[in-house]
């Protein structure tokens, strides 16, 4: 059941490294800007810096993740800390997401899924 912690964990890290590619390098773009986020190219200047910086979170979020998922196997309680702050923080942002807009839910899920199965699988391993 660890590797599928791992696994998962991983998919919730590369799934928030795109989300980081998408929010600061290439919100610029129509399709993502306006496509994915529903911003309106009249306030894209207001909008882009704080993408930015919200892009750089998610890499931080992913690349603790993905840390948390390395150490799992050898350093046990760093490897969880990091799963858990990681991921819950994921979810926690998707929840946040959905009730800020009811237009992102999809996005919700598609953020807030594979890192709420890591923590669920997580769990089972520990019951």
């Amino acid at each position: 059941m660890l590797t599928v912690v791992q696994i998962l964990a991983v998919l919730a890290a590369l799934l928030h490294g795109y989300i980081f590619v998408l929010e600061s390098l290439r919100f610029a773009e129509p399709k993502v800007y306006a496509g994915t986020f529903h911003v309106e190219r009249a306030d894209l200047a207001a909008v882009q810096p704080w993408a930015f910086n919200q892009g750089w979170y998610n890499l931080f979020l992913a690349i603790g993740t993905l840390i948390g998922a390395l150490l799992l196997p050898t350093l046990p309680q760093a490897g969880w800390a990091l799963l858990l702050i990681g991921c819950g923080s994921m979810v926690a942002a998707a929840g946040v997401l959905v009730a800020t807009d009811r237009r992102f839910v999809k996005a919700a899920l598609i953020q807030g899924t594979l890192p709420a199965l890591t923590l669920l699988a997580g769990l089972l391993t520990q019951i």
